[in-house]
């Protein structure tokens, strides 16, 4: 063999696979983000927050440098009830990460609320215009930047897929 075909096949050898690959990105840009290993839902796009979206009652807190397990709800009732008491479970089953996460009622409506078990913060309107968008009683988990990411169906919540969306985020975070 020459060694002009030998040029031509050892440059085909590493060309060819980049050329095949980049084409089945652009082709088939699904495939690559069409399945995912997170149990909760995705909120697309991400909800920023700010100070200013969440004041708390009784307290100085924020949503930053925690991630913070909120419950969205206009009036807190048996549903809100165990709600709370499935993300405190959730708190205690994460063992030695139980102090990375905090759990927040989210009230929608100017409603009071009166739980020990969690902090209890109004949403904005900026903020409640944005949630409005989920069904009522959703839970959402907020990082540490104030972004909320995922959303879960607290009527159907299962306390061990949260867990192990949370082993994950913790795993790979290198924040909260």
């Amino acid at each position: 063999m020459n060694s002009k075909k030998e040029l031509w096949i050892l440059l085909a050898s590493f060309v060819l696979p980049i050329a095949f690959g980049t084409a089945f990105f652009y082709l088939s840009p699904t495939s690559f983000t069409q399945h995912t290993v997170n149990y909760g839902q995705f909120v697309n796009p991400v909800i920023t927050t700010t100070k200013q979206d969440v004041s708390f009652v009784d307290t100085q807190s924020g949503l930053q440098g925690l991630w913070t397990l909120a419950y969205a709800t206009k009036q807190c009732d048996s549903v809100c009830i165990k709600a709370l008491q499935d993300i405190k479970t959730v708190r205690i089953l994460m063992n030695e990460d139980m102090r990375r996460i905090q759990s927040l009622l989210l009230m929608t409506s100017k409603a009071k609320a009166q739980q020990a078990d969690a902090l209890v913060g109004h949403a904005s309107e900026a903020l409640n215009r944005q949630l409005n968008q989920f069904p009522e009683s959703s839970l959402f988990l907020i990082d540490p930047l104030g972004n909320v990411m995922l959303r879960y169906d607290s009527k159907n919540l299962e306390i061990k897929r949260v867990i192990k969306d949370l082993k994950r985020l913790f795993k790979y975070s290198r924040i909260g």
